[in-house]
């Protein structure tokens, strides 16, 4: 017996009937040989987390433009925080940690430069419903490793897609938007939960808002730091969800549930839509936009930059190139983004 079916073995013992075992995931789109060491899902997070991509999340926006502070969070700091909390959750549910830890690190890979901003470019300038979560996806099947893609189980790449709900319901009333497995519909959750609490935090930090300008049931419900808030709903989360129809239902409390929903209209009405934070997002788009339009008519500086992000393989998939450029632009970190669009657009000075 392997090592790996000695895991698989251990989880069959003890993981909830709802969680989804590594031995009968669906597998892979193409076909590999199992790892002796290690389950699927376990390769999967090694994999994502070796990924250009994944690196790329350091230097890309979570809600502060390019921030001089150190403490202030980044796209990558945010996905880690995902991953944690998803994994609290499943270990105290019973349930596949390693699967939701792989969907949490994996989930906003296809994500801009410049955060939502980028994001919102790219719908005005290439394709109305263009998401960041449909890139995600893109990115581990097509655009990493030069064009072959990590080849991730199917489990995987259903929890990326699925993972995000914009400023909709948490849980949407159509099933068809929520991911097939449990674990998914952890990180989901998760996500939303890691975003609230440290976008908060963020703010404060900023001066965008004062703590006493949060809402009055933030702190009497969830507490008055960061770390309580999210130990209230992780725990609510987890004490009131309950198995019904052969399914779990990730519920929470009424008290708690209505407090995070005031808690995010707060921040969408204070923070994400700010005048500080938007003001800043207008030039991100003024960029970006500009990049585009600058690709679109110069096919060598795209192979180029391509051959440079080690995605030069997507040239021979006979993609449009309308395509092929919003996966240049939104593959770029906020720095990168910024000394091209200098290099490119700004004289430079004589000496």
């Amino acid at each position: 017996m392997s090592i790996r079916e000695v895991f698989e073995n251990r989880e069959k013992k003890f993981m909830a009937p709802l969680g989804c075992l590594s031995s009968e995931s669906f597998g892979r789109e193409r076909h590999e040989e199992p790892c002796p060491i290690r389950t699927v899902f376990q390769v999967d997070i090694v994999r994502i987390v070796y990924s250009n991509a994944f690196r790329r999340l350091k230097h890309k926006t979570q809600v502060f433009l390019a921030p001089l502070g150190d403490d202030y969070r980044t796209r990558l700091t945010h996905t880690l925080e995902v991953a944690q909390m998803a994994k609290t959750i499943a270990r105290a549910m019973f349930l596949n940690e390693d699967l939701a830890e792989a969907i949490a690190l994996g989930h906003d890979l296809g994500h801009t430069p410049f955060g939502h901003s980028g994001e919102t470019a790219l719908k005005e300038i290439y394709l109305e419903n263009f998401a960041h979560n449909e890139q995600s996806l893109r990115v581990v099947e097509m655009l990493e490793k030069n064009g072959m893609g990590l080849n991730l189980t199917h489990e995987v790449r259903d929890g990326i897609l699925k993972h995000s709900k914009g400023y909709g319901k948490i849980i949407p009333d159509n099933p068809d938007e929520m991911p097939q497995t449990t674990e998914g519909k952890i990180v989901r959750i998760a996500d939303i939960i890691a975003y609230l609490n440290h976008d908060l935090d963020d703010a404060i930090r900023s001066g965008v808002i004062k703590k006493k300008d949060m809402p009055p049931s933030c702190a009497r419900v969830l507490g008055r730091t960061h770390w309580q808030r999210a130990t209230t709903m992780i725990k609510d989360l987890v004490f009131h969800s309950k198995a019904n129809d052969n399914e779990l239902e990730l519920l929470m409390s009424d008290e708690v549930n209505e407090t995070m929903i005031s808690l995010r209209k707060f921040m969408y009405d204070n923070v994400y839509r700010s005048y500080r934070v938007h003001n800043e997002f207008v030039k991100a788009k003024k960029i970006l936009s500009e990049l585009y339009s600058f690709f679109l008519d110069n096919d060598n500086e795209v192979k180029k930059q391509l051959v440079n992000l080690e995605m030069n393989g997507i040239l021979y998939k006979n993609e449009p190139k309308e395509r092929i450029v919003c996966d240049l632009i939104a593959s770029m970190t906020d720095r990168y983004a910024l000394a091209l669009y200098e290099k490119i657009f700004l004289p430079l000075p004589l000496i």
